[in-house]
């Protein structure tokens, strides 16, 4: 992990902040003016199963934008203990095509509910050990509260609907 190192020399007393520009509701991600670097971007839904090993960090960077202020993580790991037995690993595997397709309408769903602008949704398949993930799930936002909501409805809907299944080893 890396660390951050605040350099009080570096900052000039002397510097200006310009006024902040007025509040925009409802954007997703939207440039307030034309003269903020012209940026545009196309939303983005990314998935990916995979039996290696998931990244935080390549999950979080393919959902951040400089349109957004918000980049909300839910990060689901294998813990040591179910039912009062001890758990070595997981095992999981799905029917990818529909699993693809469930996901792929729960990106659907979420668009048509928040102004969220990148969605990525990564699923580990066969053994995951204790403490490592087996999803991990990014979406940016323009605000906290729409990207929050959206990666909550993500996975709660993803572990009713898609067909992926668990196995415990204990």
């Amino acid at each position: 992990m890396s660390s951050l190192e605040i350099n009080s020399s570096s900052f000039n007393q002397e510097t200006k902040l310009p006024s902040s520009p007025p509040l925009v509701e409802d954007s997703a991600c939207e440039p307030l003016g034309e003269d903020l670097n012209e940026v545009e971007e196309n939303s983005k839904d990314v998935i990916k199963f995979t039996s290696e090993k998931l990244s935080i960090d390549e999950v979080s960077q393919l959902v951040i934008s400089p349109l957004c202020g918000a980049v909300s993580l839910f990060v689901g790991t294998t813990r040591n203990n179910f039912e009062g037995k001890k758990v070595i690993s997981l095992e999981y595997e799905a029917y990818l095509p529909m699993a693809e397709n469930e996901i792929r309408k729960i990106c659907s769903d979420i668009r048509q509910k928040w102004p969220v602008k990148h969605i990525a949704v990564f699923h580990r398949l066969g053994s995951v050990p204790v403490s490592e993930a087996s999803i991990i799930i990014a979406v940016s936002s323009a605000h906290r509260a729409e990207s929050l909501q959206a990666v909550s409805y993500a996975i709660d809907t993803l572990k009713a609907k898609v067909p992926i299944w668990k196995k415990l080893r204990v």
